[in-house]
């Protein structure tokens, strides 16, 4: 064997492991996720797009090259309709992300680090939030102080908080018990600072993965009040107020309401597919 076939030569058994790549749904999902944030970031600055501008010319018009996905029955571009619904559903889903996070992620921290009485009164605390009707819940508030994004995140994302709680706490629970974090109590670390440097950075992830989640919730949420009459007040338009606008024309004019409605259904799967990704353990002999 030549010095060459020797310098080339590989152990047996030192095989470099394969590459992983994301599946296909992956792609998919994080492609129309991009599209639909895209739309709803762009578009809208875009001259000539006005939601509700009717084209009092076309009412009820089938998609065509002037309007894609056709018109409602006030000559509301359908299309441009759909992408400003869902900045106002990305917008209560961020609103609602950041309630539970920082109201969840703070309980959950001090329910699993501090355990006791302050463990089992932040636990009847969520167990009480949770046992309330959600959606009559909001719809009550929403009827006194008037529907407006804000109002409708903010609540929304109280309760997702103790969802947020419970993955917060099971997290420290676990790690409270490892040797990194005895290590820096037996050092004399302050609790803060354990809690900041220690224990935080391997709660971010499981957060991350349930906000997920909790964003599919938020936007089927709004979506289901906009559609009982309790969302953003006509003709402001969301998801769920366009898919009741044309349930009375649903014979005549499907579009209305199905273009939508497939916008809402395909998000919602492709979050809770990248969820569900993120939650499965990475494959085995496979590197990033």
């Amino acid at each position: 064997m030549t010095t060459a076939d020797t310098t080339l030569a590989k152990p047996a058994g030192t095989a470099r492991p394969a590459r992983w790549r994301p599946p296909a749904g992956v792609l998919a999902a994080g492609a129309w996720l991009g599209v639909v944030a895209l739309a709803a970031l762009l578009l809208p600055l875009l001259p000539g797009f006005d939601p509700l501008h009717g084209d009092f010319t076309a009412p009820s018009a089938p998609p065509g090259p002037d309007h894609w996905l056709g018109t409602d029955a006030s000559g509301r571009d359908v299309l441009q309709r759909t992408v400003a619904g869902a900045r106002a559903s990305f917008a209560v889903a961020a609103l609602t992300i950041a309630v539970g996070l920082i109201g969840g992620g703070a309980l959950g921290l001090a329910a699993g680090w501090f355990r006791g009485p302050v463990d089992k009164a932040i636990g009847f605390a969520t167990d009480l939030l949770m046992s309330v009707p959600t959606l009559i819940l909001v719809m009550i508030v929403v009827s006194l102080r008037g529907p407006s994004l804000p109002v409708i995140g903010a609540l929304i994302g109280l309760f997702t908080v103790p969802h947020f709680t419970r993955v917060v706490r099971a997290v420290v629970l676990a790690l409270s018990e490892r040797g990194f974090v005895q290590a820096a109590r037996m050092i004399g670390s302050a609790p803060l600072r354990i809690l900041c440097r220690e224990i935080v950075p391997h709660v971010a992830p499981a957060s991350l993965t349930f906000a997920f989640t909790a964003t599919t919730v938020a936007i089927v949420a709004e979506g289901s009040l906009s559609f009982l009459g309790f969302g953003l007040r006509p003709p402001e338009p969301s998801w769920g107020g366009v898919i009741a606008e044309g349930r009375t024309t649903l014979g005549s004019a499907p579009w209305i309401s199905l273009a939508p409605a497939a916008v809402l259904c395909l998000t919602v799967l492709a979050l809770n597919y990248l969820g569900e990704h993120l939650r499965s353990p990475a494959p085995k002999g496979v590197r990033a």
